[in-house]
């Protein structure tokens, strides 16, 4: 009863001081964590990325008459460096060049147009490897893009052939180098198109300029092949600010659509902050740690504190010959009768005396308990402390032998266990940091009171 009475004691009496710790602790850890975080942005480096893809037109030309979907599309190339903000966001500067283009045969119009664009976008990207939504480590990552854009273009149409001749357009489908509506018809000749855009388009009324914002929106993710080089598919559209694209001021603002592939490669060497905190940690050495030098490493050392030179077994613990729980180098009975009832000192003792021994324990134990329980306070452990080491004044070397398996308790090493060291033993149980069992801190207390 003492025994346990003195462990909820004994935890208690530090829970103040553990949740004081604890509460530093926390704080160290988010000061230290914060520290991470502005480290992995200061290690963050650029990414360039080169890509080519497709653009398509969506105008106020066409409108499902025109000869081919692939009327309105045409090649383009793009150039992207972005800088990555921690987790979620990056921001991105591109420069686009590529061709629009569309065209439009009917009974009442027939057009064509195709502008060169250059383009320069400046974006915010929203990653989603972001360890919410998938893993930074994941070779999948999807991103969303948002942001604004200056565009240049510059109309041409195909309105003649290689000869500088007039396309014109009969209702028989064909395209002539004379009118229909001439009186010459009979002797037009059938000319076919160049497609190429020589003649710069104008409106007869409207001087619209040739340059416009757009405000991209678009999707996409990345293959990460490797820390360095990661390959990006995605689609972005393009809402512009005016409606001449085309030459044709007439309905909704024109739109374009720019779906590509690129490469990226991401400056800087490979960093993995998954578990930043034990990057400087040589977890080999740690494992051929032998703090007693038995020969044991530590990891595999069921008798820590064992004394130099001592031989052990493969557990690390001293070589018991007689089997009577005392090892060799203490035991000053090395040939014990198997059974036999022995002392510290590994020496056989009687029957009677072992009774007596038990009764003397117990009423020890009985006048213990009672004063605890009159008096729980460290300062009667502490003058339990103080008689035991007035006792043991006079003993030779002024030391008390602390069995093997308790000496790990001896953090100051001074032969004697003392009423920290057993709150230290204690506290160390319940964090987890000790090879203490419940049996080893009953046997820490009763050692304790007979030292």
């Amino acid at each position: 009863m003492k025994k346990q009475l003195l462990i909820v004691f004994l935890f208690f009496s530090s829970v103040e001081l553990i949740v004081s710790q604890v509460s530093d602790t926390t704080k160290q850890k988010h000061t230290k964590a914060m520290k991470l975080i502005g480290e992995e942005k200061t290690k963050q480096l650029p990414s360039v990325a080169v890509g080519v893809g497709v653009l398509i037109f969506y105008g106020n030309i066409g409108n499902g008459t025109r000869p081919s979907e692939y009327s309105r599309i045409r090649g383009g190339y793009n150039l992207t460096v972005e800088e990555r903000i921690g987790r979620y966001i990056g921001i991105s500067v591109a420069g686009l060049y590529g061709k629009l283009a569309d065209e439009e045969r009917t009974q009442s119009r027939n057009l064509n147009f195709q502008s060169k664009i250059f383009q320069g976008d400046l974006c915010l990207v929203a990653h989603l490897d972001n360890d919410l939504v998938f893993r930074r480590q994941s070779i999948f990552a999807p991103y969303i893009v948002a942001g604004i854009s200056y565009l240049k273009f510059d109309p041409y149409g195909d309105l003649t052939d290689a000869n500088g001749k007039k396309y014109n357009y009969w209702n028989d489908g064909s395209i002539r180098d004379i009118a229909e509506s001439d009186p010459n018809y009979f002797q037009a000749q059938v000319i076919k198109r160049d497609y190429t855009y020589e003649t710069q388009l104008k409106d007869s009324v409207t001087n619209y300029k040739r340059s416009t914002i757009s405000f991209p929106l678009g999707v996409g993710f990345k293959l990460k092949l490797h820390h360095n080089i990661d390959v990006n598919l995605a689609a972005t559209y393009y809402l512009t600010r005016t409606k001449w694209i085309d030459n044709v001021g007439a309905g909704k603002n024109d739109k374009y659509l720019f779906t590509h592939f690129s490469i990226q490669y991401n400056f800087g060497k490979e960093e993995d902050n998954s578990r930043p905190q034990y990057k400087s940690v040589d977890f080999s050495s740690l494992d051929k740690i032998d703090t007693d030098k038995d020969g044991v490493p530590d990891k595999d050392d069921k008798c820590p504190g064992t004394p130099q030179g001592v031989k052990v077994n493969a557990k690390g613990c001293p070589f018991d010959d007689d089997g009577d729980g005392v090892p060799n180098y203490l035991d000053k009975d090395p040939l014990t009768a198997p059974g036999a009832n022995v002392d510290e000192n590994g020496v056989t003792i009687s029957d009677s005396a072992l009774v007596q021994k038990q009764m003397l324990f117990d009423s020890l134990a009985t006048e213990r308990s009672k004063l605890l329980f009159e008096n729980p306070t460290l300062a009667y452990l502490s003058e339990v402390e103080a008689k035991s080491k007035e006792a043991h004044k006079n003993d030779a070397g002024g030391k008390s032998k602390i069995p093997v398996g308790l000496q790990p308790a001896d953090t100051n090493n001074d032969g004697f266990i003392s009423t920290a060291e057993i709150a230290g033993a204690i506290d160390a149980f319940f964090e987890g940091d000790s090879n203490f069992t419940v049996e080893k801190l009953n046997a820490l207390i009763d050692y304790f009171f007979d030292q």
